[in-house]
């Protein structure tokens, strides 16, 4: 069935358009999309000032707390409607780009869930998120296949992972299609041409449609996806609570409202989601005029750190009293060819799933195919047959905004170290993303946006504070250039001996520089990059 749609506005499709586009991109998706702007944008624009007067008054000293006008939902025993059957068991879910072999490849892992991204691991480019969506329409219709140019076919198995897609966070615009003038949302657009294309087919197989939403900072931006996921219900003819999605808690204002979350989601509701870069990247970010949240080198912020494990344990005690799944966080491991390196990193992906296990989550996220047998061994420990562990009220946990930001547990040095690694991978990150590539194997470990987030947050954070760093140097402008000197040229002669161009490494060190030495922390590294592959 397709939606019925009309607009006012004057649609403009500025991408270039390729052979196989005009499948996706029809009048009718397009004017769908020019709908939901055209309801919802406003809105959406008010959400992203309020972000801004909420920084305004953490930089003033008033700091996140639980909301007192929210109590009775927090205090209230309401739940989520129940989940539907193909999102019960989702004890190991595998993320990744929306690349045509990536897909399948992820599909077919043995993974309970696929998280496609058109988010962090991919580089929003015309081409990608295009050639991404007539991926997963395929993937859906199940006729998707590939051939490798050395001759490789790959297809889909009679069992695969139950499709989620994570569409781009509000604060983003998609530059490629303009309607009255204006860029419409991200969100939406990802949004709304995915669920153009499949929401019907897979309502009528119980598959879906579901989603994860990223970067929300606020209950209320929960409440505008409530209000897009029930019109677009209403156009396409869908029962209410078809549409579900997970809620990634991935910003320090969002942890302080987890419950409110749920709640305004609560018929579309499916679970929260414990990220790690991106929270820790908030942490920089929101308390950026604030001396007393430095933060070590990233490596030495676990989990383990009592802020995290606050925020941790939180998010599995939330999500139980509402019937709704705690999903873990991410392990980046790529296997590797060196047994020894495999060997170390399995036991520790393995205490990672264990921990988890332990706290009571119903499942968590690997990057690689490799990872999913090892961390299914772990919740199969501890699920014993079941498919979750809803039942963990975790009636032990008491949180307070004290534990929430009390970074100075994380009680580890700065190092010129863990300084290096942040200008190396915020360059070869940016490198790759500039060259389209979202998901980048650097270290053996499959980096996302929110990696390079986080290194060139704490660069900032250590300069613009004069952080001491364990040889009892400041960080400073003079050492950032100086080590941001070394580590360019060294990538630019290993770029030069394996014939790779550098135009886009010149180009990720200038947005680094920007980045780093900005009086001003800027919001979103990529809304600084976004211009620079249009």
């Amino acid at each position: 069935m397709e939606a019925t749609t009309q607009t006012t506005q004057t649609i403009q499709l500025k991408g270039v358009p390729k052979t196989g586009f005009e499948s996706i991109l029809t009048p009718e998706a397009l004017s769908f999309i020019a709908e939901l702007h055209d309801r919802f944008n406003e809105r959406r624009l008010q959400l992203l000032e309020a972000r801004k007067q909420r920084q305004n008054e953490i930089d003033a000293g008033q700091f996140p707390d639980f909301l007192p006008a929210t109590k009775p939902i927090r205090e209230e025993n309401w739940t989520i409607e129940p989940v539907p059957t193909a999102l019960e068991d989702r004890r190991v879910e595998i993320t990744g780009p929306v690349d045509r072999k990536m897909i399948i490849n992820a599909l077919n892992s043995g993974a309970n869930v696929y998280m496609a991204d058109f988010e962090d691991s991919t580089s929003p480019t015309w081409t990608n998120l295009i050639e991404g969506h007539i991926n997963l329409k395929d993937a859906v219709r199940r006729s998707i296949t590939f051939r490798s140019p050395e001759g490789k076919e790959y297809r889909l198995h009679h069992k695969i992972a139950v499709l989620t897609v994570r569409p781009r966070g509000w604060h983003l615009d998609e530059a490629h299609l303009l309607v009255g003038g204006e860029p419409v949302s991200a969100s939406l657009f990802d949004f709304g041409l995915f669920c153009f294309h499949n929401a019907t087919t897979l309502a009528e197989r119980n598959e879906g449609p579901f989603f994860y939403l990223p970067k929300l900072e606020s209950h209320e931006e929960a409440r505008l996806w409530n209000e897009v996921f029930t019109a677009t219900e209403n156009t396409f003819g869908l029962s209410q609570g078809t549409i579900r999605a997970t809620v990634l808690i991935e910003t320090i204002t969002a942890a302080f409202e987890m419950d409110e979350i749920l709640y305004e989601l609560r018929e579309h509701a499916a679970g929260l989601n414990a990220g790690r870069w991106d929270y820790i990247f908030s942490i920089i970010k929101k308390f950026q005029k604030h001396n007393d949240f430095i933060l070590p080198d990233r490596g030495a912020v676990t989990m383990e750190v009592p802020f995290m494990k606050a925020y941790a344990e939180q998010l599995v005690k939330v999500c139980h009293r509402r019937k709704a799944h705690a999903i873990g966080g991410m392990s980046a491991f790529i296997p590797s060819k060196d047994e020894t390196i495999n060997r170390a990193a399995f036991a520790q992906v393995s205490a990672d799933k264990e921990r988890e296990a332990s706290q009571g989550y119903d499942g968590t996220w690997v990057a690689h195919p490799g990872l999913v047998s090892l961390a299914r061994e772990e919740f199969d420990k501890k699920l014993s047959g079941a498919v979750h562990q809803k039942h963990q009220l975790r009636e032990d946990v008491s949180v307070s905004q004290a534990d929430l930001l009390n970074t100075k547990a994380a009680d580890a040095a700065i190092t010129e170290k863990g300084f290096r690694a942040n200008v190396n991978v915020a360059l070869l990150y940016l490198d790759s993303w500039l060259s389209g590539t979202g998901a980048a194997a650097l270290y053996n470990l499959m980096e996302d946006a929110a990696t390079a987030e986080i290194s060139r947050a704490q660069l900032w954070q250590w300069i613009t504070h004069r952080a001491t760093l364990e040889d009892g140097r400041a960080a400073s402008e003079a050492l950032y250039q100086q080590i941001s000197e070394e580590e360019f040229e060294m990538l630019r002669r290993s770029f030069e001996r394996a014939g790779k161009d550098t135009l886009a490494l010149s180009t990720a060190r200038f947005l680094l520089d920007g980045l780093v030495l900005n009086k001003q922390f800027d919001e979103f590294l990529t809304l600084k990059a976004y211009p620079h592959i249009q």
